[in-house]
């Protein structure tokens, strides 16, 4: 059974243990830091009990950035992610959020198609942003 629920303190752990089998974005700090960020919501996708997705978007005003997105790699092209990102649309239409924002890596094909399929345009670029020197593009639905 496929479930969403919003991540507490006590699961930050859990969300720090799936950022390093996946995409290791962030330290075990950094999700303690983004936990606390006024307007921040992370919300985890399980199936039955595994937590196996994570969004991080945060609020601001009427516009919400969506700071991070991921699925385990072995649930991906199965339409957990969509679960994942159709729940966040329908909690972004239920906050009245006007611009939905996110940043993704130009050489990430896969993630630039699964935004495009949910009517991500680009509107920015920001240059060698990530480690590994590629450009960030800038999506806003």
């Amino acid at each position: 059974m496929i479930s969403i629920k919003l991540i507490n303190k006590k699961d930050i752990d859990i969300c720090y243990e799936l950022d390093s089998s996946t995409i290791s974005l962030w330290s075990k700090r950094q999700w303690n830091d983004e936990y606390k960020k006024e307007g921040t919501k992370i919300f985890g996708l399980l199936l039955a009990n595994l937590l196996i997705g994570i969004c991080v978007f945060q609020v601001v005003l009427d516009e919400a950035q969506i700071n991070y997105f991921v699925v385990k790699q072995e649930y991906r092209k199965r339409g957990f992610g969509s679960v994942l990102m159709i729940y966040l649309i329908n909690q972004c239409e239920k906050l009245n959020i006007k611009r939905l924002l996110l940043e993704v890596s130009n050489s990430n094909e896969t993630a630039k198609k699964f935004y495009s399929h949910f009517e991500f345009s680009t509107v920015g670029i920001r240059r060698s942003y990530y480690k590994d020197g590629s450009d960030a593009v800038l999506k806003e639905k």
